[in-house]
């Protein structure tokens, strides 16, 4: 992962600009075992694409992403798998 420059504040975003570092963030997270962080960083990830191409590749209303993924947000498995689906991932299982 590439480190923050120094001379400007931590910008989540940068670190989210491709597919390999959007699986990596969202599988660090969801290993945490913390469904609000694994919702923030989902949001972040819909964030770095741009909420209204998510919403356009998503089918869901810009307000209704923010809604789902929001801090009092419960995404549905459907949501869930649109949001990765627009940003080029999948759903993983794998044994612990």
């Amino acid at each position: 992962m590439k480190a923050a420059p120094a001379d400007r504040p931590f910008d989540l975003q940068e670190f989210l600009k491709t597919p390999e570092e959007r699986a990596a963030m969202i599988e660090a997270t969801a290993e945490l075992d913390d469904p609000a962080a694994l919702r923030a960083v989902l949001l972040e990830v819909a964030k770095a694409e741009g909420m209204a191409e998510m919403s356009r590749r998503t089918g869901l209303g810009e307000k209704t992403l923010f809604r789902s993924l929001g801090k009092n947000g419960n995404p549905t498995l459907d949501t869930l798998h649109r949001v990765l689906n627009a940003v080029g991932l999948r759903l993983d299982v794998r044994v612990k």
